[in-house]
């Protein structure tokens, strides 16, 4: 079967070409709009010269049609018509008339004015035509003759083709894109060199990530590139600040879990290879019971190195979050953890008959981080002791309490006791690794974590979790 093509990636342009896209563009279309402006003023003021031309052409013409008795005297020598006619690119049209139509002088096919019932006497209309197939701008001016007995209209009509006028635009416009064009250029050079000045520390900054070594995780300097590539720096350099401190904190607790897990590795092979030297079978026994010490102490801190790796903070999409009522996990955990702890000799109370406690986390992670706080409490409160977990309701918290009334822990070790395998004392089975773990489960579900003395003696590890939006 034939393969199908891989699917092409759409092409995406650089930030350099994005840039001279967004400013040269809109230089041209301002170049084409600066173009049809200068072209219209230029017709415009065209049209005003050849206005104001057939203007004073159509007022002489006009002085030479005199009232005389009850006609009209013209004073129209042949010299001056032959002169108006005689150039065959710049002609002028004249027509005389006394609307409603009687033709006196001049061409009768010149287009009328536009039609009016009043026109204003001694007032220029001025409007475009067409005569023998070519285009002409017409100037007609309505006077009053005759008597004020018999008072008459006479209609002044002068035309004069467009040639000129197209001429004298084309002249303008061609003399106005030179200097624009010019312009557009200089500019567009300007902007080009500014897009690749302006982009010279990205290009540093890329030569510099570029160029360096995996591992090589020291700060980007940038100290001359303007505010918005130090701002980029600045966040990379915080994201490979953060990246030397985990690798730093990951390398840390690799070699601390390489070191607690040796000693009792250590220990579990001389237990090992004494109970095989052992012949008396009440000794093998005790060896074996040493054995099987040594080893759940070693399943116990394996089991909480995996549920501290599952804490941690790179682990949040693998493990998704819901809706939780607290109240209610926290009895469920309570009861399953209740037969361990009365085997132990210790109480332990339950205080959770509170409405739906709902908050947003991983039953998973929550159920961890209570079942380590009951089982720290257990380790180093002594037998006898009481451990109490209750849930206390409130308006946009909910705090989740585990007391206890063992010796409790020193102040000056509150803040020591969450690094990873620091043990406040050499008591207990712990391996370091229970309140490190119900931390970083606290902060992943946005909680606080304190410690305080209890009363008589003891200790109350409190954590204050936010309640979600009913």
């Amino acid at each position: 079967m034939p393969t199908e093509p891989a699917p092409r990636k759409p092409q995406r342009l650089s930030l350099r070409r994005q840039l001279l896209l967004w400013l040269l563009l809109p230089q041209l279309v301002l170049w084409l709009a600066a173009i049809f402006v200068a072209y219209t003023v230029a017709l415009r003021y065209a049209n005003i010269a050849i206005d104001q031309s057939l203007l004073q052409s159509s007022r002489a013409l006009a002085r030479q049609v005199k009232p005389l008795g009850n006609g009209l005297f013209i004073d129209f020598p042949k010299a001056a018509q032959q002169i108006l006619e005689e150039e065959p690119e710049d002609r002028v049209y004249y027509k005389v008339s006394t609307p409603p139509g009687q033709f006196i002088l001049g061409n009768n096919n010149l287009p009328p004015p536009p039609r009016s019932d009043k026109p204003e006497l001694n007032h220029p209309y001025y409007y475009d035509g067409r005569f023998n197939g070519s285009k002409i701008r017409i100037a007609a001016l309505y006077l009053s003759i005759g008597t004020p007995a018999m008072p008459q209209t006479m209609l002044v009509q002068v035309a004069k083709g467009i040639a000129v006028r197209e001429r004298l635009a084309h002249d303008i416009l061609v003399d106005t894109i030179l200097p624009l064009s010019l312009l557009m250029l200089l500019t567009s050079v300007l902007v080009w060199g500014g897009v690749s000045h302006g982009l010279s520390p990205l290009r540093k900054l890329r030569r510099q990530v570029e160029n360096r070594s995996a591992l090589n995780l020291a700060p980007i300097e940038i100290e001359s590139a303007p505010a918005e590539v130090r701002a980029l720096a600045g966040a990379v350099n915080t994201l490979l600040e953060a990246v030397t401190h985990n690798i730093a904190y990951q390398r840390r607790f690799i070699a601390d879990a390489a070191h607690q897990l040796r000693t009792p590795l250590a220990g579990l092979k001389s237990q090992t290879e004494l109970a095989l030297n052992e012949s008396d079978a009440q000794s093998l026994k005790a060896r074996l019971q040493l054995v099987h010490t040594s080893a759940a102490r070693t399943v116990h801190m394996v089991n909480q190195l995996l549920t501290l790796a599952r804490a941690e903070p790179d682990q949040q999409n693998a493990m998704p979050t819901e809706p939780i009522d607290l109240a209610r996990l926290v009895r469920d955990i309570v009861a399953e953890a209740a037969p361990r702890v009365l085997q132990k000799g210790l109480e332990l109370a339950c205080y959770a008959d509170v409405s739906p406690q709902q908050i947003s986390g991983n039953s998973t992670l929550l159920r961890e981080m209570l079942l380590n706080l009951i089982d720290n409490a257990t380790r180093y409160a002594g037998k006898g002791c009481t451990i109490v977990v209750r849930v206390l309701a409130g308006r946009s918290h909910t705090t989740l309490e585990v007391e206890d009334d063992g010796p409790g822990i020193p102040e000056a070790d509150k803040d020591k006791v969450f690094d990873r395998f620091y043990r406040g004392s050499q008591g207990g089975e712990g391996c370091g690794l229970g309140l490190p773990i119900v931390r970083e489960i606290a902060h992943r579900h946005g909680a606080e974590v304190r410690l305080r003395d209890a009363r008589p003696h003891g200790l109350v590890v409190s954590l204050r979790f936010v309640l979600e939006p009913v």
